[in-house]
């Protein structure tokens, strides 16, 4: 199997979609398995596991050879030397462990880096929905302008009203229009922002949402999940443990490393004189053991373990903090836009009932025709709002998402 399959497997791991997942889910999904940036950080995470086996593994062997040039008086021709260093018992495993808690935290900051790419999705998708009720609205205000330019001609030929009420539309239709075009010039930059994020043609088409709804939220939504499950935090802990494990390495190191060999040295016969095993090849097994007497570096070995744990304690305190505030802004956000979600559907709901109304003056009298062009760009403003909040509100919830690591 290769690297690209075994990182789509984590991803469906770790966000747990299914088939029948929601038009925005679809896009999480496509934007993990094709973002560049998210792909380069599980790389990261990869290259951090290839440490492992490093740190747990023993030095090379060393061999020598050695060839006398002028004969000794014993006669050696030659010698060869084999020797394996061991560290202190222990210390294969302390090195493997920080380098295991450390490839975790990778783990964790690409988990992070997962949820945040979702985040930018969901800002940059409520913004397309938000856009296309908008160009809905302007439609539909065009046909309602339409319709009064129509009655107000009636009644100008019929003599109970004035020209100058359909030159008041002719200037609200030029206004729809110029907004028409405005819009969409505007979707242009938000599909190419969208689009970057998935890592795709700037111009693909994007699926949005009909309609939304804004929910009813519990107090302290998701709050007991900030500082327990979010990426961030795991990791500095991850890295904490690494840190004291680094410690336990840099004690170690400190400590004498035995070394096991063998020499073998072939030996010319000697021709001058007699003797026992004359010209016999020695074999002589050797132990080493090095002797760690400039303690200076492993003292500030251990030194640096501990500043690196009281920094990553320093981080988390820091990071809790950060997270809170994040969370009491984001929840209050969501709270301020359901508020005016729900103010401007009532607005508009009695603006609504107040227009039929003046309508149905205007047709008996042909008067307060200005009045029913207010209140219909009055409307229209909260339907447009109301799209806004709406959007806005979706996107606050995405955060507060992505603040708590709500997994998907």
């Amino acid at each position: 199997m290769n690297r690209n399959n075994i990182f789509i497997l984590v991803l469906f791991w770790v966000t747990g979609l299914g088939g029948n997942a929601q038009r925005l889910e679809d896009y999480y999904q496509i934007a993990a398995e094709n973002n560049p940036g998210l792909k380069a950080k599980y790389a990261a995470y990869e290259g951090a596991l290839q440490r492992i086996p490093q740190a747990r593994s023993l030095a090379d062997p060393t061999f020598s050879f050695g060839y006398f040039i002028s004969p000794v008086e014993s006669a050696q021709r030659a010698q060869f030397s084999l020797t394996q260093m061991f560290p202190w018992f222990g210390s294969l495993k302390a090195q493997g462990d920080v380098a295991a808690l450390a490839a975790e935290a990778q783990f964790q900051e690409f988990l992070d880096a997962r949820n945040a790419l979702y985040f930018r999705v969901a800002q940059a998708w409520y913004p397309l929905y938000e856009l296309q009720k908008h160009r809905l609205l302007e439609q539909e205000n065009m046909r309602l302008l339409a319709s009064f330019k129509a009655t107000a001609l009636q009644k100008f030929e019929n003599g109970m009203g004035s020209m100058v009420d359909v030159i008041r539309v002719d200037l609200l239709l030029n206004e729809a229009r110029t907004q028409l075009e405005v819009l969409d010039k505007q979707e242009a930059s938000l599909t190419s922002r969208f689009n970057t994020l998935l890592n795709r043609s700037h111009d693909a088409a994007i699926v949005v949402a009909d309609s939304l709804a804004a929910g009813t939220l519990l107090t302290d939504y998701r709050k007991d999940s900030l500082l327990v499950n979010h990426p961030r935090m795991a990791a500095l802990d991850l890295k904490l443990k690494s840190a004291e494990a680094a410690e336990k390495v840099a004690l170690k190191q400190g400590l004498p490393k035995i070394g096991v060999g063998l020499d073998y040295v072939l030996v010319d016969e000697r021709s001058d004189m007699v003797l026992e095993d004359n010209g016999k090849d020695v074999l002589m097994p050797m132990v080493t053991v090095t002797i760690p007497i400039f303690r200076k570096k492993y003292r500030a070995a251990r030194q640096e373990a501990r500043f690196m744990q009281e920094g990553a304690a320093l981080e988390q305190e820091a990071l809790a903090n950060e997270l809170t505030a994040a969370y009491h802004r984001a929840t209050f956000e969501l709270q301020q836009q359901a508020d005016l979600v729900a103010l401007y559907a009532q607005q508009s709901a009695a603006t609504r009932q107040a227009m039929n109304l003046l309508l149905s003056a205007y047709g008996n009298s042909g008067k307060d025709f200005e009045e029913v062009l207010r209140i219909q760009q009055q409307m229209l403003k909260y339907e447009r709002l109301k799209a806004t909040a709406l959007s806005q509100y979706f996107i606050a919830l995405e955060e507060v998402n992505y603040i708590t690591a709500k997994t998907r």
